[in-house]
């Protein structure tokens, strides 16, 4: 593969000024046009140790208008980064529609540099690639154009840099001893990169390999592919038909595992006071031995209005310790995270080590309201179970804790509920015109839940259903679970 780039391609510097200026112009205009569209642009760049990545970035910054690019540089990682998933140090940088963002370093580096050191096996670095093709697709389906650089040098040509950037007085301090030490493992580096390259090389997200030997040749070359891609983008953006986004009304099966959940389950209030306060000191010790073992815990709460979510989740927030828990409330999303790819405002929010978050409503909004109100299309809603899936198999490799209940009434009881609230003035603000609108559409809300329940379920990673006619026994039914899930884990 890298042969292919060590063919001595070289770019005159009169032919460089003929081009220069042409380029920079429509990069600029490329870049304004991006600015108003649905667009974001990732630009990552990668490649051998001395092959002028800082030279290429800077000069991207110089030709175009800098305050329309974010540039990332992926360092080591911070300790806010270690204790989280390994992707949350990329989601949370990802440029937002209209900017561009340039990856020095990406989620590339690591999986690489962990095999060329024999901290990995092919199986680990496979399983990470792999998990790098579906974030890309992901990113292509939400508008997000990735271009990937990977800019080579043979070994010859790379130790030479390397020595004449060390003698130069004023550039010497661009080379490390981690240069070095890649200089050493040149063969084993190059036949890992060509691996990764190989495997993750797709029509939606492709690699663009560069023979960066020569200067000029290496800066047109990126250039230029910068400008084609950005203009193909957009034109084929302009060109595509419009989304079509409607409200799609599943009709439930008259069998399903919501209807047949015992809703005559009850605890009397003698019972339930025992039971709190048995599962509250329980949760309590188990919460700070988790955090005495570095691990995280996320609680994801769904189900219909006035199912008791809120109440279930103040039982539980009763048996932790205020700093060690956080609860995220979801509702739409505004203007930033519409802005993003639909998991980012999720992504944002996930524990670090020791942690605890609480999702009132969750990401699995997509594949219930915004598919049952027509706030997202067909598309978007049908593939959300896939990207979900890999996202919670995400956070559970990391080790976070994740548990996801929904809590499911009856209609009858859940209209008992609202009048409930129309009538006692310190619950009127819990009932709106939006919850009578969705409870119109119950059947299919039932029907997407069901769906829903079968495709993101998992042995690992599975749905705990709870009936919650009686709030006594919905809560302690929450409680129970949360203590045996730590009780499992803390073993």
């Amino acid at each position: 593969m890298f042969e292919s780039v060590e063919v001595g391609n070289r770019l005159s510097k009169a032919a460089f000024k003929r081009i220069e200026p042409h380029m920079r112009h429509d990069l600029l205009d490329v870049q304004k046009e991006l600015a108003v569209s649905p667009l974001s642009v990732i630009v990552i760049v990668g490649g051998a140790e001395g092959a002028g990545k800082g030279e290429l970035v800077n000069l991207l910054l110089s030709w175009m208008d800098a305050r329309g690019i974010d540039v990332q540089a992926f360092w080591d990682e911070t300790d806010e980064e270690r204790e989280r998933p390994f992707m949350w140090r990329f989601w949370r940088v990802l440029p937002p529609t209209g900017r561009l963002g340039i990856f020095f370093g990406s989620w590339y580096t690591a999986p690489i540099i962990d095999r060329v050191f024999n901290r990995s096996d092919d199986a680990d670095l496979d399983r990470a690639l792999d998990r790098i093709v579906e974030f890309e697709r992901m990113l292509a389906d939400e508008n997000v154009l990735v271009l990937k650089f990977w800019l080579h040098l043979s070994q010859d040509s790379q130790i030479k840099r390397l020595k004449k950037l060390e003698k130069h007085p004023d550039e010497s301090w661009r080379v490390s001893k981690s240069d070095w030490k890649f200089v050493k493992k040149y063969k084993k580096f190059h036949r890992i990169s060509e691996r990764a390259i190989r495997r993750t090389n797709t029509a939606f997200a492709p690699w663009h390999l560069i023979e960066a030997e020569d200067v000029q040749y290496r800066t047109i070359v990126v250039t230029r592919t910068i400008r084609n891609a950005m203009q193909a983008a957009l034109e084929a953006l302009k060109n595509r038909p419009a989304e079509e986004r409607r409200p799609d009304m599943p009709k439930p099966k008259k069998f399903n595992v919501l209807e047949n959940l015992d809703q005559t389950q009850t605890l009397t209030e003698e019972e339930y006071e025992a039971q709190l306060t048995k599962y509250r000191s329980r949760i309590g010790f188990l919460a700070r031995k988790l955090r005495e073992k570095g691990l995280s815990m996320a609680l994801v709460f769904e189900g219909p209005d006035a199912a008791g979510k809120g109440g279930a989740i103040r039982r539980v927030l009763s048996a932790l310790d205020a700093r060690q828990y956080r609860v995220v409330s979801v509702a739409a999303p505004t203007d930033e995270e519409k802005a993003h790819p639909y998991l980012w405002r999720f992504w944002r929010h996930l524990p670090r080590r020791g942690k605890i978050t609480i999702f009132d409503r969750s990401w699995y909004g997509r594949v219930l309201v915004e598919r049952i109100e027509g706030f997202c299309s067909p598309e978007d809603w049908k593939r959300a179970y896939g990207e979900i899936n890999a996202f919670e198999e995400q956070l559970a490799e990391s080790g976070i804790i994740v548990l996801k209940f929904w809590l499911q009434t009856t209609p009858e009881e859940q209209i008992e509920r609202f009048r409930d609230r129309q009538t006692t003035p310190y619950k009127q603000y819990k009932i709106t015109e939006e919850d009578w609108r969705n409870r119109d559409k119950w059947n299919a809300y039932e029907a997407a839940a069901c769906e829903m329940i079968e495709k993101t379920g998992s042995d690992a990673l599975p749905w705990i259903p709870i009936p919650a006619n009686d709030k006594n026994f919905a809560r302690i039914s929450v409680m129970k679970a949360v203590a045996k899930a730590l009780e499992d884990r803390l073993k």
